[in-house]
């Protein structure tokens, strides 16, 4: 279908897709894929924002990215479950955008909320293509589902492959700082800063790979390759 979306990321709480994914969310939309966001929560309450603040640091974000679509489930912050409601709310999600490829949480880490995001998502992911169902929609399996970084535990989990973000590392930047709720308000200016953390590790990521900048992903299943040429024409 036309309105079908290429990439979705599941995101547990607004700013999550832009610290994570942000600069893939950039490269595929230069090259003309149709992106979209499905925030599980709206992420408040924090010490320095409120619901209206978090929806206003999202639209701007949301502009710098130029994304295709953005929504928030609205489930409940800090005690996020993947039970039957949140399930089915997400598998209709999938089933009336039709993504091609899920970017979702990793599913290790210290923050309960991502890791139900992770469970949820494949949980989702399995509802979405059921038969026999009052849901809206029609069945669909998401064909292929990859995991990103989003880790407070301080891990080096081994990555399926890394994506080369080093022409949107600014922009990736530029978005995440429209979080000033959660970015900026209140934090330490002294290096290194949470941004400062953010932009080293995607060059870290990008040094792996020979690159500038990049982000990580892990897949549970093996990646189909039906050419090495998208592999010889990089730098």
């Amino acid at each position: 279908m036309d309105s079908a979306l290429d990439i979705l990321v599941v995101a547990p709480h607004p700013d999550d897709a832009e610290i994570s994914v942000g600069g893939t969310i950039l490269a595929c939309k230069q090259q003309g894929s149709k992106v979209g966001v499905i925030e599980l929560t709206n992420g408040e309450p924090t010490p320095y924002g409120s619901p209206e603040i978090r929806m206003q640091e999202t639209a701007a974000a949301t502009q710098i990215l130029e994304l295709d679509w953005r929504d928030n489930l609205g489930l409940s912050n800090r005690s996020l479950e993947s039970n039957l409601e949140a399930r089915r709310k997400l598998a209709v999600v999938f089933r009336t955008q039709r993504p091609k490829v899920i970017l979702a949480p990793y599913w290790e880490d210290v923050h309960p909320d991502h890791v139900a995001a992770s469970h949820l998502t494949d949980a989702a992911r399995f509802w979405s293509k059921l038969s026999k169902t009052d849901m809206a929609g029609e069945p669909y399996w998401p064909p292929q589902i990859y995991y990103f970084w989003s880790i407070h535990l301080r891990i080096h989990p081994k990555p399926s492959f890394v994506f080369d973000i080093s022409d949107h590392i600014d922009q990736k930047m530029q978005a995440i700082r429209c979080y000033e709720s959660q970015m900026l308000r209140g934090r330490s200016t002294e290096h290194p800063t949470i941004l400062d953390d953010i932009q080293d590790r995607a060059r870290y990521w990008g040094w792996s790979i020979h690159r500038a900048y990049g982000e990580p992903y892990a897949s549970r299943e093996e990646i189909g390759l039906q050419s090495f040429l998208p592999l010889l024409s990089q730098k």
